[in-house]
């Protein structure tokens, strides 16, 4: 039996979610509960829907002639280590993608988590820390400043960061407008 991963939404192509176009992987659950997070909808560890890692990766490679790479956020994947490290070890063998990780734990609490040390191994850029509306910044991927960037091996710089643009509009095949990025548009 393969992990499985509990999803609430697969984006197949954006490009405001790091470098280049990318698939991304907006997990389900998260229990830190940061004060004036944009996405709650990702919160309840009982929302969205599980994907084997199997079907996962079955999605990404489908994309993987127009991606660069995969960006994982959430709610908290860091709170779905061992399905997360299983696909991420999966991505990494089957295809030279790249990924970017976000996660609300903090550089410190990232090294203490069990499980992290294998997810970092797949990882190429780690953007830690709580979202902090006082210091609100929808910059550079980072949301706010007290969050820290990681550049876990040599594929991306801050200017590569920097060059991300913070905003897009996604239609949907059926219509439904989609709003993403570190400065996401509202109607």
């Amino acid at each position: 039996m393969t992990a499985q991963l509990r999803l609430h939404h697969f984006e197949p192509a954006s490009r405001v979610n790091g470098p280049g176009t990318r698939s991304v992987l907006w997990l389900q659950g998260c229990t830190l509960g940061c004060p004036g997070c944009f996405n709650p909808l990702t919160h309840p560890s009982d929302g969205g829907s599980l994907y084997s890692t199997d079907e996962i990766l079955a999605r990404i490679l489908a994309q993987r002639e127009q991606i660069e790479g995969i960006t994982i956020s959430g709610g908290e994947p860091l709170q779905q280590t061992a399905p997360l490290a299983a696909l991420l070890r999966a991505v990494k063998q089957a295809a030279q993608l790249s990924i970017v990780l976000f996660t609300g734990f903090t550089w410190s609490e990232v090294n203490r988590l069990p499980g992290a040390v294998e997810i970092l191994a797949s990882v190429d850029v780690l953007l830690a820390g709580r979202y902090d509306a006082a210091k609100r910044v929808a910059s550079g991927l980072l949301g706010s400043s007290n969050k820290s960037v990681h550049f876990l091996t040599p594929r991306y710089t801050q200017a590569d960061l920097d060059q991300v643009p913070e905003a897009e509009i996604l239609i949907q095949p059926d219509g439904e407008v989609r709003f993403s990025g570190i400065q996401p548009l509202q109607w």
